[in-house]
């Protein structure tokens, strides 16, 4: 006879839980070494991350019927925010990206991270698969119309990982090849568009200074020259917890956000950035188990698409700081400060779990 253990009971799954909280020791024992031994920086991390595991905790009881049916109001509230972040927005280094109430400032974008899977899954959940053209081009819509409000702040980083966040969805849904072949195509003869009338000069300008970083060693090519020279000076075995001369001595730039992944690589070398990336890999490999075991279609949906997201995440930002990725201002999941990052990946947790733990 099926018998549930207390986790089972509280729809939590443990392992998952586990490997998170190992992340998030490692992400604060980096943020101290890469802040200058900051108190202040710590100890609002700790908070983030207390924040975001009740967040993570409270979400995991929901009903799988209740979020697939109330899909349609976080996407709402979200576009909504995002239309009056063009307004009403808090400027800073050249972006209009934040809204600040009663001194509290978040990131609209970020809740859209979570929204856009939720209410793809909940709308192709319920339709026969794989989608038509109709279903496709709908959920289209759907994808494109954060990400344009959210390139206009300009965030093109951002805008890329909701609309990929969408895909995963049509992806996991059993999209064609043929729509994926035309989609690919229409991108590639798109990108002279893409590149006349969309982007700013500074994001032309990053694109060139990936290319050849050496162009403007102390100009466009400073942060990626710093972070590559950070990365290769720890060598195999690192240099050792807080003895990193890049950072220590404020040559990487956003050592404590962005940039912290340099910061881990000078001091724990290539064996720990391994060992690091194990870990992303055991959190995936862990959700996509889960979502497996997700009772219907819309719980598969929105958990693979959340996993494949999250590993999309950690790629794109260890792209950016080793130079392989052009820099998009994308944060290193559970590592690099910021809580409105954190407490919207450990949502999408909760989610997770709410959908995918066995409740029978």
């Amino acid at each position: 006879m099926y018998r549930k253990n207390r986790w089972q009971k509280l729809h939590l799954d443990m392992p998952l839980i586990l490997l998170l909280m190992l992340l998030c020791g490692i992400g604060l024992m980096v943020l101290y070494s890469a802040s200058e031994q900051s108190q202040h920086y710590l100890k609002r991390q700790m908070v983030f991350y207390a924040v975001g595991f009740v967040v993570m905790l409270v979400t995991a009881q929901l009903s799988p019927r209740l979020l697939a049916r109330w899909a349609l109001l976080p996407y709402a509230i979200g576009l909504l925010l995002l239309v009056a972040v063009l307004f009403f927005g808090v400027g800073a280094k050249g972006a209009q990206r934040w809204l600040e109430l009663g001194g509290f400032r978040f990131q609209p974008s970020e809740i859209m991270k979570v929204a856009v899977p939720l209410m793809l899954a909940s709308y192709l959940g319920q339709r026969h698969l794989p989608p038509t053209l109709r279903y496709v081009l709908a959920a289209l819509l759907m994808m494109v119309l954060p990400a344009l409000l959210v390139g206009l702040q300009p965030d093109l980083g951002t805008a890329l990982l909701i609309f990929a966040s969408g895909f995963f969805v049509l992806f996991l849904a059993g999209l064609h090849k043929r729509y994926m072949l035309g989609a690919g195509l229409l991108a590639m003869a798109a990108i002279p568009l893409f590149w006349l009338f969309l982007l700013h000069d500074y994001q032309k300008q990053r694109i060139l200074t990936l290319l050849d970083p050496q162009a403007d060693r102390l100009g466009s090519g400073w942060n990626i020259i710093q972070s590559t020279t950070a990365i290769g000076s720890g060598g195999w075995q690192g240099k050792g917890w807080m003895q990193g001369t890049q950072s220590q001595l404020d040559f990487l730039p956003e050592p404590h956000t962005d940039f912290i992944i340099a910061v881990f690589s000078e001091e724990f070398g290539l064996a720990g950035v391994l060992s690091l990336l194990g870990l992303y890999l055991l959190i995936v490999g862990r959700c996509l188990f889960l979502a497996l075991r997700a009772s219907n279609m819309f719980g598969r949906l929105l958990a693979g698409s959340i996993a494949l997201t999250f590993f999309v995440y950690v790629v794109v930002n260890m792209g950016m700081v080793s130079g392989v990725l052009p820099v998009v201002g994308v944060p290193l999941p559970l590592v690099s400060y910021g809580g409105t990052s954190i407490v919207t990946l450990m949502l999408g947790f909760g989610m997770l779990m709410a959908v995918c733990v066995d409740k029978r």
